[in-house]
Parts: structure tokens; sequence; C-alpha cells
């Protein structure tokens, strides 16, 4: 748990305001001597209820702002449409290199091949560029979503 969420647990703890009736509904949970001893600890070092600790954690993945370790995240999915993005981008270069190697593989090229070639290489620059981004925020996405 990084530092702002736990003092965001702790803070909330303090604050919380008392319902005019007391919390009835019980969720049994079952815990390893070693999961029971770590949940402790933390709450102690946090100085809240363990059981405050359990609900936190588990509210703050049922309202969504905090997923399960391993669960998929929406940074995944950007990251795998930008991969997708980049093998798409990535073909049109390909492709383009394709016209101009036909074009310059054969004697003198035409007038309109001049104006082809001259295309295809402000192409494959452009593809070049935004296969760049595309790699550039694949990489800022991992990074935040390691952070």
């Amino acid at each position: 748990m990084r530092a702002a969420a736990e003092a965001a647990v702790r803070r909330t703890a303090r604050r919380r305001r008392r319902d005019g009736t007391q919390r009835t509904f019980r969720v049994d949970v079952r815990y390893s001597q070693t999961e029971h001893h770590a949940i402790k600890a933390k709450a102690k070092a946090m100085e809240i209820a363990g059981a405050h600790l359990v609900g936190a954690v588990v509210m703050a993945f049922v309202e969504g702002t905090q997923p399960l370790p391993g669960q998929r995240t929406a940074t995944d999915d950007l990251i795998d449409e930008l991969v997708a993005l980049r093998a798409q981008v990535a073909k049109i270069g390909g492709n383009v290199n394709q016209i101009a190697h036909r074009l310059n593989s054969g004697g003198q090229p035409y007038q309109a091949d001049t104006a082809v070639l001259a295309q295809a290489e402000r192409t494959v620059h452009g593809v070049r560029e935004a296969i760049a981004a595309i790699e550039t925020a694949a990489h800022q996405a991992a990074d935040r979503k390691a952070a």
C-alpha cells in the first residue's frame, strides 16, 4: 500500500462519523496464520483496527479505486491497444517500403513514379514517427502501472 493511500485510510478511520445505527452485517473471512499476523501488524502500525483495514481495502476494490493484484486494469488494456496499433502502423510502413522497392528496382521511373516515391518517403517517415510515439506512450503507461 502506498504511503498516500495508507494516510487516507488512517484519516478516514479517525474522521468516520457514526451512523445512527450500529453496523450489523458481517462477512466471515478465513486467513492463514501468516496472513492474519500480517493484517494485524499492518493495522497496528497504522493505528487502526484490523477489521477497519480489511473493510477499507475491500471497499476500495468494490468502488473500483484499487485493483486486486494480478487483475487487469485499464492501463493493461491501453498497453495492449498500443501494441496492436504499433503492429498495424508498422505494416503500413512495410507496404510503403514494398512499393518503393518495386518502383526503384527497374530502370528509369516514370514521372508519376517520382511523385509516388516522394510520397512513399514522407509516409515512411510519418510511420516511423508514429511508431516512436506509440512506443513512448506504451512505456509511459507501463511505468505508471509499475509505480
